[in-house]
């Protein structure tokens, strides 16, 4: 399913959220300028190194700072034109009302917490199997993993325009946020129990865990928020 479109109103600009967009993109352009060796050492250099975090993690006071940094710069690189525009995408989309109920730092804070925890969640959980591997992890997905965690507590029932694959058609259709982004979550779920192997897990592809460790990451972090997005339907129905 791809998400095209929301039903969800909200109140104010989204200034945060268009500004993630925006430095996602102008990073993904300053990649395509970028000769083909140059560019493998900018994504070696700024993208997370699972075995690198994962040595910092067990000595941080003897680690160079660059290797936490590369639990923030990771989440602007993207590999290519379609992981860049379907992680925009789906930030476009369900950003906006989370950056309406937590405001615009707030929800840089959480955009970026998001990402931070989803990296360590796929160095943690694929660690067993990484051995040598020291392919670096990049891309926004787990930031926005959290930004659809956050949104499925706060408008479950909000209504997501989709397109629908179906044979050789695609087919227009509504769906309540909880059948959209619940079968997201099974598919990650799925993906990611499939991805614990020592050959997937030193084969690069998907980082699901990543994935599955933003989305709960949001989930949690926005509960404190429910009463705020309470008061705000009331204030709007008024």
């Amino acid at each position: 399913m791809i998400p095209i479109g929301d039903a969800t109103p909200t109140r104010r600009v989204p200034l945060v959220n268009w500004l993630l967009i925006i430095v996602n993109v102008l990073v993904f352009l300053y990649e395509l300028s970028l000769p083909a060796r140059v560019l493998d050492r900018f994504i070696f250099t700024w993208g997370m190194i699972p075995q690198n975090v994962l040595t910092a993690l067990a000595n941080p006071f003897g680690s160079a700072l660059h290797v936490f940094e590369t639990l923030i710069t990771s989440q602007f690189i993207h590999g290519g034109w379609l992981h860049l525009i379907g992680n925009m995408l789906f930030l476009w989309i369900f950003g906006d009302n989370i950056e309406d109920v937590l405001g615009s730092l707030g929800y840089l804070i959480f955009y970026l917490v998001c990402g931070v925890v989803a990296a360590l969640a796929q160095v943690l959980i694929v660690a067993p199997f990484l051995g040598t591997r020291a392919l670096p992890t990049i891309g926004a997905s787990g930031a926005i993993a959290g930004v659809l965690g956050a949104y499925l507590i706060l408008y479950p029932t909000a209504r997501i325009s989709v397109l629908l694959p179906l044979l050789i058609l695609i087919i227009p259709i509504d769906l309540p946020a909880f059948v959209m982004i619940g079968w997201w979550f099974i598919q990650q779920l799925l993906y990611g129990f499939a991805s614990l192997t020592p050959a997937a897990a030193n084969s690069g592809g998907v980082a699901f865990w990543a994935h599955l460790g933003g989305f709960v990451s949001g989930l949690v972090m926005i509960l404190p928020f429910v009463g705020r997005r309470r008061r705000q339907v009331i204030r709007r129905e008024w």
